[in-house]
């Protein structure tokens, strides 16, 4: 169970923090160049049993080397775009935009690193690994810092055109050693994961190892690509006691991919 946009408002890092302490939560990924970050990490610090990883911007977002390191990637102000489609062109046949795409995402693993934190699980914001270049990258460059966890942005029910990249992925991982959940839940209802969702979500899980992301807040309007974006439903959902009773009695709740369950899953 994971709150992605860790760092990113105050708001967020409440409800982290609320959801680990009085919740169901127990994972959270990090963003490292985020406005919240060095409260984000206090926070971690201050909760030693959550799983923290980190994720990984490279869209929507702000990069965490000035802009003159990589002035194909973002504007003047240091912020990536969100034009996804066009950038997985020029990151898979530009050599120089590649150049700057493997040395942001180093920096990013190690502003990580230089948190102190434990390095649960990697993934990308709006699932971008899902690229094959940004997945190479990610376990090339995240094997000096020891990653060991993945997370494989596979819901059931989805179109079939994602088929062969999530195929890719699995195969890749697995010839990486790279552990990866089974399921992932979050994808159709983002920014509405309210307790209903969650509750059906639960009702229904297939075998194997289920990753459930959210977006929590403990209140507000965090950014205007989330505009729409209920967070504090989200979070209530994490601290519903019919959330917590359902996955008592029903799953084996993991504390993030770091947790000997995953490997027996």
């Amino acid at each position: 169970m994971t709150a992605d946009d860790f760092g990113l408002h105050q708001a967020v890092n409440e409800a982290v923090e609320h959801g680990y302490r009085d919740g169901v939560l127990r994972a959270a990924s990090l963003m490292v160049a985020a406005p919240a970050v060095a409260d984000a990490v206090a926070r971690a610090k201050q909760n030693p049993g959550l799983a923290v990883g980190l994720h990984l911007v490279l869209a929507d977002g702000r990069a965490i080397l000035p802009p003159q390191r990589i002035p194909d990637l973002v504007d003047a102000h240091g912020m990536f775009n969100s034009d996804m489609v066009r950038n997985g062109f020029r990151f898979f046949f530009l050599p120089h935009v590649r150049k700057q795409l493997a040395d942001e995402i180093r920096a990013q693993f190690e502003a990580f690193a230089a948190t102190g934190l434990q390095l649960d699980h990697v993934n990308a914001h709006k699932h971008f690994h899902l690229h094959p270049t940004i997945l190479s990258m990610m376990l090339s460059i995240g094997r000096d810092y020891g990653m060991h966890a993945i997370r494989l942005p596979s819901e059931p029910g989805m179109g079939p055109w994602l088929r062969p990249w999530l195929a890719l992925m699995r195969w890749r991982m697995k010839e990486a050693g790279i552990r990866y959940n089974d399921h992932v839940f979050g994808l159709r209802h983002s920014g509405s994961m309210d307790e209903a969702v969650m509750l059906d979500i639960l009702k229904q899980l297939p075998p194997g190892l289920s990753e459930v992301y959210l977006h929590p807040a403990s209140h507000g309007h965090i950014t205007e690509s989330m505009a729409d974006y209920r967070h504090a439903d989200e979070l209530a959902a994490l601290l519903s006691p019919r959330v917590r009773e359902t996955i008592a009695e029903r799953y084996v709740l993991c504390d993030g991919f770091s947790d000997p369950a995953v490997s027996a899953a």
